[in-house]
């Protein structure tokens, strides 16, 4: 999974870099809300983890704009030195998820991360489950994809690909999101083969319109795969 950490102090981010690298996911780091804020302006993140006091702002109003631009669905953890009760219930009322006091320990970080990434995202954590999206089948056990019955052939990464846009229906996914989800971290991918990658995809799997799913490219950030509402039936056909 893609985290983004905002916190003053070096040392905190550095912590939770290697905490969170531990667990297996990519963490971007900021020393400012304004930095972190551009950020997700142009990029995509499945949790985000924030300190309350930082030199430019506050945790609760970069907090309030994540509500207020990209919706409630985003996971997000208080991380701060400031665990009193009246705190903790700012913090999760302004739009917080789960709210954790410092000096952080790595147990019940990684725990807590854990906890939050499960519930936001149910349909990651068993590799062994059969997933079903209309005529889309997939089978996590043998790495399989299934259109109407039939097996797509897929190389490896073209399937991770499939299945991170099926679980991600109707959200935006930037660039570096699906680079590091797919290539990891320190892959150098150029933007031509993440297109190629999904040109590919909509051919060997019929994503258009008259399929109802498709992959909208969007100028500067990234795609977005969604699934269209079945056309309404024309007066003649119900007749």
């Amino acid at each position: 999974m893609r985290i983004a950490a905002v916190d003053d102090d070096p040392l905190q981010l550095e912590l939770l870099t290697h905490a969170l690298g531990a667990l297996g996911h990519v963490c971007q780091t900021h020393s400012t809300g304004a930095s972190m804020l551009k950020a997700l302006r142009r990029e995509t993140f499945d949790l985000l983890i924030v300190d309350w006091q930082l030199p430019d702002t506050s945790g609760p109003e970069i907090i309030h704009w994540v509500r207020e631009q990209l919706g409630p669905q985003l996971p997000i953890l208080f991380v701060t030195h400031r665990q009193e009760e009246p705190d903790i219930v700012a913090g999760l009322a302004c739009g917080a998820d789960d709210f954790m006091g410092k000096p952080v320990r790595v147990a019940e970080l990684s725990a807590r991360v854990s906890a939050l990434l499960r519930r936001a995202y149910p349909q990651a954590g068993n590799a062994q489950q059969e997933l079903e999206f209309g005529r889309y089948r997939f089978l996590q056990a043998t790495r399989e994809l299934l259109m109407d019955g039939q097996s797509v052939a897929l190389k490896a990464r073209e399937y991770e690909l499939a299945l991170m846009l099926f679980q991600n229906q109707g959200r935006l996914l930037s660039r570096d999101h699906l680079r590091d989800s797919i290539w990891g971290h320190s892959a150098e991918v150029v933007s031509r083969s993440l297109d190629t990658h999904i040109s590919r995809l909509r051919t060997l799997l019929d994503l258009r319109p008259a399929s109802g799913y498709v992959i909208n490219s969007i100028y500067g950030v990234g795609y977005r795969f969604e699934r269209l509402p079945p056309e309404p039936a024309s007066p003649a056909s119900t007749a």
